[in-house]
């Protein structure tokens, strides 16, 4: 009976320690699992990656010329009615030391503000990043609307240097109400001796828009001084040539006849 005892009590501990080991294999993965599962969570095993906001850049000189991007901005006044629509494409030009270095404003980069009036209102572009602005200023007498002062600052990436410059108490494109000025001649402004503006292909409306479209178009003086010099130059040389042929013409009938007097 004894030996018998003690079989069953070898056999029933062999079996606890069985027991307990697969049990605490199970509790040791069970560990495992959910610590390899909050750290997923974490995300320390596997971080995922977070966006950097990279700083716009500064205008950078070029130091060749090239065609700008034509950019469309509208202007609304408080009651969301655009005051101020402009389509145009926009050249830096900075002069140093008598070498000119060349900046394009891009229209993915630049913002529209500005102020509406009824006999005064300012269309402000301004490059993101404090990179510089061009400020037009519309002004409106009786049924015209000009564009009276330029303003504009450029800020390049390099050198850390301001280049301002302003030219004002001007009436540059008079354009009648209800008519759009369109010019695809570029336009050259000097605003400082070291800044100039260029501006071209355009297109502006200020102070009155019908449904916010451009209304009937006006030639500038640009384009029509291009497409009517070339008429002119042709003029001018079918007359001399007729002035030519009819001094030949009188001269020989000239001689002819005083050849028949002598007859």
């Amino acid at each position: 009976m004894t030996d018998k005892l003690r079989n069953n009590m070898h056999r029933e501990t062999i079996l606890f320690l069985l027991v307990a080991i697969i049990m605490g294999n199970s509790l040791i993965t069970a560990a495992l699992d959910q610590t390899i599962i909050t750290t997923d969570e974490s995300g320390l095993n596997n971080p995922e990656p977070t966006e950097q906001s990279s700083l716009p850049e500064k205008p950078v000189l070029q130091p060749k010329e090239t065609a700008p991007v034509t950019g469309n901005y509208v202007l609304n006044d408080t009651a969301g009615k655009p005051c101020i629509k402009v389509s145009m494409g926009v050249e830096y030009i900075v002069i140093e030391k008598k070498k000119a270095s060349y900046f394009n404003l891009d229209p993915s980069t630049t913002l529209a503000t500005g102020r509406c009036g009824q006999k005064e209102a300012v269309l402000s572009l301004a490059i993101v990043g404090e990179g510089g602005y061009l400020d037009l200023t519309f002004e409106k007498e009786g049924n015209i609307s000009y564009v009276s002062k330029v303003r504009a600052n450029l800020a390049p990436s390099k050198g850390n240097k301001n280049y301002p410059g302003v030219i004002e108490h001007e009436k540059l494109f008079p354009t009648a109400a209800d008519h759009s000025l369109k010019c695809n001649s570029q336009t050259e402004f000097h605003l400082a001796e070291n800044l100039r503006v260029k501006l071209g292909p355009l297109q502006f409306q200020a102070f009155k828009l019908t449904n916010g479209k451009f209304g009937e178009e006006v030639e500038c003086w640009a384009d029509f001084n291009k497409r009517i010099f070339p008429i002119i130059i042709g003029a001018t040389v079918v007359g001399l040539l007729l002035i030519a042929v009819l001094t030949f013409l009188i001269i020989w009938n000239n001689r002819r006849q005083a050849g028949y007097d002598r007859i």
